[in-house]
């Protein structure tokens, strides 16, 4: 199913911007009284007939449209981002891929890259939701520091730090429960410092184990996002 987006569809907004009339009306041809899909971003797929079809403009009007089901969990991975912004890119595009509810980036103490545009990784996000057929885009953001972000999960997230340390045998994927809201830290190439992992056992933070490798940061994303839809599955 090829999808478009359009997260403005609820306001009235029943046209496509500029970048995703260009793919509609030049790349795959459609033509006006052609039906097409389109997402909110929110949960919901409109099915919807072309009235214009411009590389420029392409307008429509609803037919009718399919509200997905709300989910009983909620998976939410907060990670520093990469150096190389190829590999935080790639995380993203395949945790939306998988199914991810959130994503927070943060700066921690041992955090090569100091700064990020949210502007390129959010259109990864959408072009990863239409290419999964997934009707939610997850909400990302960006926060200064590790300590910020933890003060801003609700008091009813199981909140997990995934930190290395080869004596902890307590499993990421034993340790979340089922149906439940979840979030858990993924540190910097250099890992969290003491201080930051005294922090957050000291925020109830549970310091979980993704596994017996040493993982890169991206892939530590990528398992803890899997491993919290294995749980729910």
């Amino acid at each position: 199913m090829q999808l478009f987006f359009q997260p403005e569809i609820h306001h009235g907004v029943l046209e496509l911007s500029k970048e995703e009339s260009v793919h509609c009306a030049k790349v795959l041809r459609k033509q006006v009284g052609d039906i097409i899909n389109v997402v909110d971003g929110r949960g919901t797929l409109f099915e919807v007939r072309l009235t214009e079809a411009k590389p420029k403009r392409c307008t429509f009007t609803i037919i009718s449209h399919t509200r997905l089901p709300e989910k009983n969990f909620y998976i939410h991975i907060a990670i520093a981002p990469t150096k190389n912004i190829d590999r935080i890119e790639w995380f993203v595009e395949k945790a939306v891929e998988i199914g991810v509810d959130e994503i927070s980036f943060f700066f921690g103490k041992h955090s090569e890259r100091k700064s990020l545009k949210l502007d390129r990784i959010e259109r990864k996000a959408v072009s990863a939701m239409k290419q999964s057929e997934k009707y939610v885009l997850p909400s990302i953001s960006l926060h200064d520091s590790f300590e910020h972000l933890t003060g801003l999960l609700p008091e009813t997230c199981h909140k997990f730090i995934a930190y290395v340390d080869k004596s902890n045998p307590l499993q990421l994927l034993d340790a979340a429960p089922r149906g439940q809201r979840c979030c858990v830290l993924i540190g910097p190439e250099g890992d969290f410092s003491a201080e930051e992992l005294d922090f957050a056992i000291a925020h109830n933070f549970t310091p979980v184990s993704l596994g017996p490798s040493r993982l890169r940061t991206e892939t530590a994303g990528i398992v803890a996002c899997h491993s919290l839809n294995l749980v729910n599955r």
